[in-house]
């Protein structure tokens, strides 16, 4: 046998610097795949981070409940508006109350939210995704490379509200495809869809139809873009030659599938209407509205494009007749923060004293107005009766008397609790001898009082000028009554600071 034979270590070819990388490692296509494969990271990563839950969420599919959500996102999608979140999580909850039924909804909805906000990336700072990737430069060297992306994006509407978008990335993963050509990729799925529709292979022309209107929301997200971008920068968008022929383009691609497509709806209806099989004519019959809302956001996207030259136009005399900024903005963290961080606070207060009274911006006076005065000064007096106009006789009815104590019960009340030049008592005292009074209500009252005196309104009392004030003490002692429980107040009298409320109330005058 032969041996193989081996290159010399020492030969030329290897003793060379290092070559490009060969193959599918220096080709955009592994990149593209690899970008594919970063897109779909947050669903897996939804099912591997269900167990961080509090609760047994182990039942439910994380990853198919985020697909639902992409796709009832995309579908809800409209040109200028979006799909609303409470919207989206109650169509969700169908899907998950049937992965686990013997849970309760409240579950149900929260896994549903749960996922919704994880597309949304709600945690993070940008709320999107980051990916790390390799590839080779066209030198050979491997590089690393960060791919950012979001799923779902929350875009301010009209009167405050948020509307949820889907991103191309988030369609793609939808249709399994990355950075594809969407006007290739949209006739290539109408003409599959048709060729399935005319071999009667209903259930697959369903998933082709869908994937083409994918494309249709795509089509438009991306002209919606781009008329964004021209309202916040003319000069960013290329109007002279990439978004003219996007638009023509464009126009010609509407023309076209407007005809296919109603050709294709004319064929759906006759083997719907043929068909005997039910679930054949089901199908049939969901072709049917899946087509008809592929022709409604065809025809929404020509009025928009037929509307994209005029916008152009218009925000070009805006933009371009526009004032100059008057002045920079301030760098608070370069011009102030830094600066003053090292300084003692004797010296920085100084200027941030400055800073901030200078950056309140100006107060405007009230003053009355030339106009204002003048109109009110010549306005004649409107001539009015000598007495004024009649006064109503008001019916005056005589309020019932519906208080429990009278005034000689709260005399007598008072005084029990008089405990001025006395020492501190209980409550069950006091109780007692206010039923050896013969009145069965007044050591209701008497507790009544009491327990007011828990919480003394001593600044209120200090403000009136009041000598005394009666105050209640609890100190644990359990109160042994037959008729009041709770606990054995000590209720006493306190005086007052008067001096000093003379003093206080001489200052304030």
């Amino acid at each position: 046998m032969t041996s193989p034979a081996y290159p010399d270590t020492a030969s030329p070819q290897l003793s060379a610097g290092p070559r490009p990388a060969p193959g599918p490692a220096a080709d955009e296509g592994l990149s593209r795949r690899l970008r594919a494969l970063a897109c779909t990271a947050p669903l897996h990563d939804l099912d591997v981070r269900k167990a961080n839950l509090a609760g047994e969420y182990t039942v439910y599919a994380m990853a198919e409940v985020a697909l639902a959500a992409i796709d009832h996102v995309t579908l809800n999608m409209d040109f200028d508006t979006g799909a609303d979140h409470d919207q989206i999580v109650a169509r969700l909850l169908p899907r998950v109350g049937a992965q686990a039924p013997d849970r309760p909804v409240a579950e149900h909805e929260r896994v549903a939210r749960w996922v919704l906000e994880n597309l949304i990336n709600v945690g993070s700072v940008d709320r999107g995704f980051r990916a790390v990737y390799g590839t080779f430069n066209p030198d050979g060297v491997y590089v690393r490379r960060d791919y950012d992306f979001k799923l779902i994006e929350e875009v301010p509407g009209y009167g405050g509200t948020v509307y949820l978008r889907a991103t191309d990335e988030a369609v793609n993963v939808l249709v399994g495809a990355l950075d594809t050509d969407v006007t290739s990729a949209q006739i290539a799925a109408e003409v599959k869809l048709e060729v399935l529709i005319s071999r009667g292979r209903l259930a697959d022309a369903q998933l082709a139809a869908e994937q083409a209107r994918y494309r249709t929301v795509q089509y438009a997200e991306t002209l919606r873009r781009t008329l964004e971008a021209t309202r916040r920068n003319v000069r960013a968008v290329d109007w002279l030659h990439t978004v003219p022929d996007m638009i023509a383009e464009a126009l010609d691609h509407v023309a076209d599938r407007y005809r296919h497509e109603n050709a294709i709806l004319t064929n759906i209806r006759k083997a719907r209407d043929e068909a005997e099989d039910p679930e054949h004519k089901r199908r049939a019959a969901e072709l049917v509205d899946i087509v008809k809302d592929c022709i409604r956001r065809h025809t929404q996207l020509q009025s928009r494009l037929l509307e994209a030259g005029p916008l152009f136009r218009a925000e070009q005399d805006r933009q371009a007749f526009a004032p100059p900024t008057a002045h920079a903005g301030l760098d608070l963290y370069g011009q102030l923060l830094a600066p003053l961080l090292p300084l003692p606070v004797e010296q920085s207060t100084r200027a941030t004293d400055a800073f901030f009274a200078h950056g309140t911006g100006l107060r405007t006076p009230t003053s009355v107005r030339v106009g204002d005065l003048v109109d009110m000064l010549l306005t004649p007096p409107l001539e009015r009766e000598h007495l004024g106009a009649e006064m109503p006789e008001p019916d005056l009815i005589a309020t019932p008397d519906d208080s429990r104590f009278s005034e000689e019960q709260l005399a007598r009340a008072m005084t029990l609790l008089d405990l001025e030049h006395d020492a501190p008592r209980r409550l069950s005292g006091l109780l007692a001898e206010a039923r050896r009074t013969g009145d069965t209500d007044l050591p209701y009252l008497v507790a009544l009082l009491a327990v007011h005196a828990a919480s003394p309104p001593v600044g209120t009392a200090y403000r009136q000028g009041e000598r005394r004030l009666l105050f209640a003490v609890d100190d644990g002692a359990e109160l042994d009554d037959p008729e009041f429980g709770g606990a054995d107040l000590i209720v006493g009298t306190a005086l007052l600071d008067a001096v000093g409320m003379a003093a206080d109330r001489k200052e304030a005058s």
